[in-house]
C-alpha cells in the first residue's frame, strides 16, 4: 500500500488514466467491430462508409498511445484491403 501522499496520489491518477484508456479503446474495438460485420454480410457500401468512421478512431487511440502506432496502421491497412478485396 502506498505510504506517501505522492504515492497515493498517483495511484488515483493510475486509476483515472486506466478508465479513460479502457473506453477508448472499447469504442475503437466497437467501431472496428462495426467495419468486419459490414465485411462478412458483403455489404460494400457499408464497409466502406463504417471503415470512413473507424479509421480516425483508430489513429486517435495511436495518438493517445492506447494502441502502438504501427499496430493502428496495420489495422487500418488489413481492414482497407478486405474492403478492397470485396469487389474483385
Amino acid at each position: 500500500m502506498a505510504n506517501t501522499k505522492s504515492a497515493k496520489k498517483a495511484i488515483r491518477k493510475i486509476e483515472a488514466r486506466t478508465a479513460v484508456n479502457k473506453e477508448r479503446r472499447s469504442r475503437t474495438r466497437s467501431f472496428v467491430r462495426k467495419v468486419e460485420q459490414a465485411i462478412s454480410l458483403g455489404d460494400k457500401e457499408e464497409a466502406a462508409s463504417a471503415f470512413k468512421a473507424a479509421q480516425p478512431e483508430i489513429m486517435r487511440a495511436a495518438t493517445k498511445k492506447v494502441l502502438h502506432k504501427n499496430t493502428a496502421s496495420r489495422k487500418i491497412s488489413r481492414l482497407s484491403a478486405r474492403i478492397k478485396a470485396m469487389s474483385a
